[in-house]
């Protein structure tokens, strides 16, 4: 199988899970309400945190290509759940922040967030495949 990744995750104890990923280590965790310790973050949410770094790697090399250095860059995900198990994120808005400096780029910022969203981020095509994913692109001062 070409391109194949590995991901080993490990019980710890109780409800805790330590993954390694390629030598970086990662523990999950459920919530103290559920009989988790709350030792890290719970898996699902890690799949919003993969898309918002697959998204903005892509983001930031597309924008190193033309030359630009985002003064200020975060990008915040609002997701919604469905009712019914098993419960999956069906609804993403992803909100890409930079700088009101920043505004002059609005451009080359808009083509590389499309770039990424339609081209680059494999999380953002996998997730499309169940998930509405939108998208919103706001300057902030900072």
């Amino acid at each position: 199988m070409a391109n194949k990744t590995i991901v080993n995750t490990e019980w710890k104890d109780n409800m805790k899970f330590e993954s390694d990923i390629f030598g970086h280590k990662l523990i999950m965790d459920a919530f103290k309400n559920v009989g988790g310790e709350d030792l890290g973050p719970p898996p699902k949410p890690l799949i919003l945190s993969a898309l918002a770094g697959c998204s903005g790697i892509d983001i930031i090399m597309i924008l190193k290509k033309m030359k630009i250095i985002p003064e200020y860059f975060n990008i915040r995900i609002e997701a919604e759940l469905t009712e019914e198990n098993p419960k999956y994120y069906n609804k993403i808005k992803m909100i890409y922040e930079f700088s009101e400096n920043d505004r002059k780029y609005f451009d080359n910022i808009e083509k590389a967030i499309n770039l990424s969203e339609k081209k680059y981020c494999g999380v953002s095509a996998q997730l499309k495949c169940s998930a509405d994913i939108s998208k919103e692109i706001k300057f902030v001062e900072i």
